[in-house]
């Protein structure tokens, strides 16, 4: 499948899964079914209580990139294919009044519905954004703080993705995304045996593959780090990084 093609795919299916939580439309698509491994049940009771119904029910991740990233206020925080907006909502309630959280994805149905979530949830230091997370539609250096949850996997071109995430990161910046992540042994014929591409298994890099692109891409102090399995050989994993200071690329070249 060519690589518009595969994105249309994935857009729709995304779509779909925002209109099955609204009730909007008919006779469209079924909701989209996920397992004990994805969505709200990954979250704690305490962030759940914080949200608007909609917003969890269209929680189609693999983790809680709020849980790991270790915000603080005050920080611009960027998340990378937001849905329905619930790790943003999150987000911005750790980063406070001083603080904002950003939301990116290429599908209008759940930026609609994350924005009405937002309002629902009264939190007004969020903006969302449409685009694609291989060309993030934000200025170089501005967000201190990528998050991602099971998205990057569904990228065709996640070299694009690194590199646009390490130029909107501002030098001494950080990502910390969870994702679904292969063993180095499975072949890309093994994953897609595993798991359809929009399911967020055929698309996965290996550990080894994940932090050659982040590497490539200029990220130091990276972690791959699997939490949970969500198929044979295929993990739901916490990685990290951190995109140096120009002393830290000075001193790495004295």
């Amino acid at each position: 499948m060519a690589d518009h093609d595969l994105r249309e795919t994935v857009r729709a299916r995304y779509a779909a899964a925002a209109t099955a939580v609204t009730g909007t439309g008919c006779c469209g698509p079924a909701a989209v079914d996920v397992d004990d491994s994805f969505g709200a049940a990954l979250y704690s009771t305490a962030d759940r209580d914080q949200l608007p119904a909609e917003a969890i029910a269209a929680s189609l991740g693999c983790g809680n990139p709020t849980a790991v990233a270790e915000l603080r206020a005050g920080e611009r925080v960027l998340d990378l294919g937001s849905g329905g907006g619930i790790d943003v909502l999150l987000s911005a309630r750790r980063v406070g009044p001083t603080g904002k959280a950003y939301g990116l994805d290429m599908t209008d149905e759940m930026l609609t519905l994350a924005l009405a979530n937002a309002a629902k949830a009264g939190v007004t230091n969020v903006e969302f954004l449409k685009g694609t997370i291989e060309a993030i539609p934000l200025p170089a250096d501005t967000i201190d703080v990528v998050i991602s949850n099971c998205v990057i996997n569904l990228s065709v071109d996640k070299p694009a993705v690194f590199a646009e995430t390490h130029r909107v990161l501002v030098p001494g910046g950080r990502i910390g995304i969870t994702d679904v992540v292969a063993d180095d042994h499975l072949t890309p014929e093994q994953r897609a045996e595993r798991g359809d591409y929009v399911g967020c298994i055929a698309g996965a890099l290996t550990f080894a593959e994940y932090r050659a692109g982040l590497e490539a891409a200029g990220f130091t102090d990276i972690q791959v780090t699997p939490t949970h399995p969500v198929a044979d050989g295929m993990h739901s994993a916490i990685i990290r990084a951190t995109k140096p200071t120009s002393s830290d690329t000075a001193t790495a070249n004295s």
